[in-house]
């Protein structure tokens, strides 16, 4: 994918998200019925889901992390899954689809890159009125789209909370490096939440942010890294597209490290401690079973570790015995709903920015254009 598309995927979901989650997470997001359907029910019916992704299935990062959510899927009684990897954002994403609908029978398709969206997937859901198509974004709009077509999004900023409070309790010297790419909301929402996490256990602790300039940089990604172990972080956590170079720059540095949309653990095996991942099975399966039952599929659908669509990878050898409490506390907090921003919260210039408390799914937090207090960095 290009630079430029790369970087407008994650535009959108800082900027846009929020105009659709306000109205829907409160209630019409998440379809009760929907979730309590069983794996084994889809037997009764079978159905085909496709995937697609703009990059390799084995990345570490972005597309592995649904990669493994579709092998999950294929564990369903009654669910054939057909996938397909680097897959540009042109016209052959539009070819990819009409292939799983002709030759191999999909009713639901799961294209999962932002410039899937408009034109190819508007296009092929005015096409095929009777197949469902879903995109990891809240891109869908009723009032211009049709309503085959939706979103659905993990709200992953819960888990980098959770990675800031085993960070905070793993560190030695109180300087934690945080890596990432574009200062735009959803990736200063995941920084913010994880400086939250960290000042939380650890209010002496600083974390020394680091912006690449691109999601998939593996040169600058390295250079970052060596600079903050350089300057005495002794931790390192991310938000870029694949924190392979990353975990493994860390590693070989003998510095501990936080992962970030899938699992790297097994790339650190002695300094990881936990990650941040999607759990986009929850959603492929959902759809699935809902759709073997001939239920209608909610437009959109978010959540966080309380909805089951997020996780932590299990604590690896880096993470402390503190660490691992703590981080298991706190995800037992966010799946009953405790807020993680209680308010007042200032940022790193001294301002107020949230005068309040705020619930971890308000719209209020996906307009951030600020860093919290106990980051050291800039936006510029």
């Amino acid at each position: 994918m290009s630079n430029t598309t790369n970087w407008n995927r994650r535009r959108f979901l800082g900027t846009t998200l929020s105009s659709a989650v306000g109205s829907t997470l409160a209630g019409t997001a998440i379809a009760p019925a929907i979730l309590g359907a069983t794996a084994a029910q889809a037997q009764s019916k079978g159905v085909t889901v496709g995937l697609i992704y703009v990059g390799p299935r084995d990345d570490y990062g972005w597309n592995q992390a649904h990669a493994v959510a579709a092998k999950a899927l294929k564990s369903v009684p009654g669910v054939k899954v057909v996938e397909e990897e680097n897959v540009p954002e042109t016209v052959a994403v539009r070819k990819t689809m009409e292939g799983m609908i002709q030759s191999d029978g999909a009713s639901l398709i799961f294209p999962t890159s932002f410039g899937y969206f408009d034109p190819f997937m508007v296009d092929m859901s005015k096409k095929y009125p009777k197949v469902e198509f879903r995109h990891p974004t809240s891109l869908w709009s009723a009032d211009k789209h049709p309503m085959n077509l939706g979103g659905y999004f993990c709200y992953l900023d819960q888990a980098h909370y959770v990675n800031g409070i085993a960070a905070g309790l793993s560190t030695k010297s109180n300087k934690i490096g945080f890596i990432a790419a574009k200062p735009i909301a959803i990736v200063l929402r995941n920084i913010n939440t994880f400086t939250m996490g960290v000042r939380k256990v650890n209010p002496n602790a600083v974390v020394q942010l680091v912006f690449t300039g691109d999601w998939s940089m593996p040169v600058r990604e390295a250079e970052a890294c060596n600079a903050l172990i350089s300057a005495g972080n002794d931790v390192i956590a991310c938000h870029v597209d694949s924190p392979k170079v990353i975990i493994e720059t860390a590693e070989k540095a003998g510095v501990k490290t936080l992962g970030h949309n899938a699992s790297q653990a097994q790339l650190a095996p002695k300094g990881f401690i936990t990650g941040a991942e999607n759990k986009w099975e929850t959603v492929y399966k959902t759809f699935a079973v809902a759709i073997s039952e001939g239920k209608k599929l909610p437009n959109q659908f978010f959540g966080g570790y309380d909805k089951d669509m997020v996780l932590s990878t299990p604590f690896g050898a880096g993470a402390s015995d503190k660490a691992r409490n703590a981080a298991t506390q706190a995800i037992a907090d966010l799946k009953a709903g405790k807020p993680i921003y209680t308010g007042p919260v200032k940022s790193n210039t001294g301002k107020v920015v949230l005068d309040k408390g705020y619930g971890n799914y308000d719209p209020v937090l996906e307009k951030m254009d600020y860093l919290v207090e106990g980051v050291a960095g800039t936006l510029g």
